[in-house]
Parts: structure tokens; sequence; C-alpha cells
């Protein structure tokens, strides 16, 4: 016999028959609580749902829950259950945002980002720039404008004389040393003027990532102990790359000096290749060696070592923000020219103007002076600010930075 309420056995035996039991009779409204609590026949939790209606669920499995992103995006970021608390007070929230200090965020940044934090930069410290870049470019480029004019004004062209019969090698060989003695005089003071822009400018962006401003007078103290060693490895640097071009071309040249033209061509330019590949690969991996020997008081050589470890499985990454940097500086240097060379000519009646003059001189001496006020402090800031970015990526220098602007 199966007992279960509602249910009528199929063939009850005549010994099972009983007398059917009398219906249950409803309780009364108003009958005491007590009463309810103690009829064990009960099967109704205590507290009951609120007076409403209830819709019944759907039928068919339950919908599945959507993952936590999908959720987060259809809702803009807000918490779920009306924005207080949602799985027991542990909702879902946007992470905090990287402590910004000064002109950059302190943690890794986008090619976008660096470009921005250098103009910021230069903006907020426009004083500063211009008292350490203009000085420096109208000094530097005086001296080269002074030097082209006074030492290489009376030097013959070398495809005149090339092309004059009477030429012979001896006076080939005075006019190439002409040529590069006075070159390289310019070449000196302009990159005098480059290292002592770049050490300043350094320190300036390194002080604006902490949100604090520089005088050109605190930028220069803080500079001056490392302007020997910064001269030495911005000398070392270029030599190094200007060997393996040598070493480059030197079989090609030595095989047309030997009589082997025909052979000589195609090695020149196969080793003018390999040369420029190899010194491409040297200036980037110690593009960020002037940043550590200013910034961390190392030595040449250190910092050289430096630059190379941060630099390490993120070459083409440097390589692509020193060139988008270099392209800035050429651009720069195109727009200056530019306005330049057409009043020039408005004022020559368009005609051209001799380029070893000194009034063609003394024009792209002040167009120089001009791009360089403006291209020396976008390089040094690019510089600076992806040597803190690749040590933000490689050892959390963001949390010291953090701390060091808190103090």
């Amino acid at each position: 016999m199966n007992d279960t309420p509602g249910r009528v056995s199929p063939g009850p035996s005549p010994s099972d028959e009983q007398a059917p039991p009398a219906p249950e009779q409803p309780a009364p409204a108003d009958r005491a609580t007590g009463a309810d609590e103690a009829a064990p026949s009960s099967q109704w939790a205590r507290q009951q749902p609120p007076e409403g209606t209830w819709s019944t669920p759907a039928a068919g499995p339950p919908a599945p829950r959507r993952p936590a992103r999908d959720r987060a995006r259809s809702t803009g970021g807000k918490r779920e259950n009306g924005g207080h608390g949602g799985w027991g007070g542990n909702g879902w929230a946007p992470p905090p945002r990287a402590p910004q200090p000064g002109v950059i965020p302190l943690r890794p940044l986008g090619v976008g980002e660096l470009i921005e934090g250098t103009i910021r930069t230069v903006r907020l410290n426009w004083r500063t720039v211009l008292g350490i870049s203009f000085p420096l470019a109208l000094a530097t480029q005086s001296v080269a404008t002074v030097v082209t004019g006074l030492w290489l004004k009376d030097v013959p062209d070398l495809r005149e004389l090339s092309e004059a019969d009477t030429a012979n090698p001896g006076e080939f060989l005075r006019t190439i040393g002409d040529s590069l003695s006075g070159t390289g005089v310019a070449w000196a003071v302009g990159l005098l003027g480059s290292i002592i822009a770049t050490a300043m400018l350094t320190v300036m962006v390194s002080r604006a990532v902490l949100g604090r401003s520089t005088s050109a007078g605190e930028a220069w103290r803080s500079a001056r102990p490392q302007l020997g060693r910064m001269c030495g490895l911005l000398v070392l640097v270029p030599l190094l790359m200007a060997g393996v071009c040598v070493v480059g071309l030197g079989g090609g040249v030595l095989l047309y000096a030997a009589g082997a033209e025909s052979a000589a061509g195609g090695i020149t330019v196969l080793g003018g290749l390999v040369a420029m590949v190899v010194a491409t690969w040297l200036w980037i991996r110690y593009s960020l060696a002037a940043p550590a020997l200013m910034l961390e008081k190392q030595g040449v050589l250190a910092a050289m070592r430096r630059s190379a470890k941060l630099v390490q499985g993120a070459w083409w990454r440097v390589f692509g923000v020193q060139l988008l940097a270099l392209f800035l500086t050429l651009v720069i240097s195109m727009v200056v020219q530019l306005p330049i060379g057409l009043v020039e000519m408005l004022v020559n009646g368009g005609a051209s103007v001799d380029p070893m003059s000194w009034a063609g001189l003394v024009s792209a001496g002040i167009g120089a002076v001009i791009s360089s006020t403006i291209a020396l402090p976008l390089s040094a800031g690019m510089t600076a600010l992806l040597y803190m970015d690749q040590r933000i990526r490689r050892e959390s220098l963001d949390l010291e930075l953090a701390r060091a602007a808190g103090e």
C-alpha cells in the first residue's frame, strides 16, 4: 500500500478498506499564530513572499549567465545590482588610474603618449627650454657660420677641380684636407652645444615627470658634473659607427686602388649596406646611454652597457620611436627653412644666392638656429621619456617615481 497523499491504490484488498477520511476544514482567518505553528501538517515556511502578482518561470533551461566582461561592457563599467556591492559587496569596478604627478602617467607608455609627454614638457617649461636651447643654438651656429665663411670660402670645389685638366693628386689632397678641417671644427662646436643642451634638457625632463619645475641655472648645476663623461659618450658612439662604415667600405676602396674596378663596385655597395645596418643597430643599442649617464650618474662604458640592457628585447620599438623623433626633427627643419628661403628670394628679386657668400651663410644660419631651438628639446625629451618608459617596463621605476613625487 502506498501512503502517498492524493494517490489511490490500483487494487485494494478487502482488509485494507477503510472509511474515507473526512475533509479538512479550512482554518479561520483569525486563528492564533501559535496554533498554526503547532500544527504538524504545515508544509510552508514561516516567512512567506509578499502579496502581489508572481510570474511563473518560463519553461526550458535557464538562460546562461553572461561573462563578467560582457556585463561590464553593457553596464558601462558600473556595478550591477544598483551599484551597491554586487556579489556580496565586491562588485566589478574599473581599475584605478595610474598616478600622474607630472607630464606622463606612471605606467608603460604608448608612442603617442611619449610624443604628448614631450610636447607637454616643452609647453609647461618653455622658459627653461628657450633659456637652454636658444643660447646654445645661437652660439654654436654663429661659430659654424664664421668658420665656414673664413675657412672654407676660398677652398676650391672638388667637382670643379675634378673637371680641370691641370689638377694633380696633391691639389686634390690639399682640398680634401682643408674641407675636412673646416667641417670638423664646425662639427665639434655643434657637438659641444648639443652635448650641453642634451644634458640640461634631460635633467629638466626628469624633474618634469615628478611635477617639478626647473630653471636653466638649476639644470646647469645638475648637469655640469657629468659633462665630461657626456662628451666622451657622444664622441665614442659616433666614432664607433664611423669605424664600422670605414671597415664596410674599405674592401671596395682597396679593390679599386688595386685596379679591380669591376669587382670594386659590387663589393663597395654590399659593404656599404652591411655597414649601414650594423651602424644603425649600434645607434639604437646605445641610444639610451645619454639619459642613463645623466640620471644614474654612470660612467661612459657603464652607461653604454646600461643602454644595451634596456634596449635588449625591445630593439624594434626603440628604433621606431627614435626614427619618429628623427623624422619630426627633419620636418621641423624643412618647415623653418621654407619661409626663410622665400624671404631670401623676395629680397634678391628671385635670383639664387651663392650658398658660400655671407648672405647665404647668414640666411642658412638663421634657419639652423630656429630649427635647433625647437628640435633639440623634442629629441632630448623623447629620448629621456623613452629611457624612463623602458625602466618602468623592466624595473618598475613607476613605483620609485611615485614615492619620490610623494615626498
